[in-house]
């Protein structure tokens, strides 16, 4: 079984009001049910945006560099994501259509890479 990476961008979605927020939180928590429910869910978090980003780190001199905040520069910023262990390609992308119908905003999906001699 392979490891995938459901994800938004906060910067696909547009502007919601609290109620309409709400309602998108409903239909995406029921896919996530699913998902649990057919033992493939691992982890999500849907409320992430630019505000939550703590700092951004680089390396200087072999040393870690922490600035507040996201890049200056980035535009985008996660959303929110979902990682599922699923057996193939094909059932990936179901999940990732299910929760774009459920939310109503672009998914993207990766792979995490599986590497020789490890189980995932």
């Amino acid at each position: 079984m392979a490891e995938y990476l459901i994800s938004f961008n906060d910067e696909w979605v547009p502007e919601h009001n609290l109620d309409q927020l709400r309602a998108k939180s409903v239909s995406g928590t029921a896919v996530v049910e699913e998902m649990k429910a057919a033992g493939i869910f691992l982890f999500s978090n849907g409320g992430i945006d630019a505000s939550t980003a703590l700092c951004s780190v680089e390396a200087q001199n072999g040393e870690p560099v922490f600035t507040d905040g996201p890049y200056a520069e980035t535009k985008e910023h996660l959303g929110g994501f979902a990682v599922i262990e699923v057996p193939d390609d094909a059932t990936a992308k179901y999940w990732a259509g299910r929760l774009a119908v459920a939310l109503d905003w672009p998914q993207e999906v990766h792979r995490f890479p599986q590497f020789p001699g490890t189980d995932s």
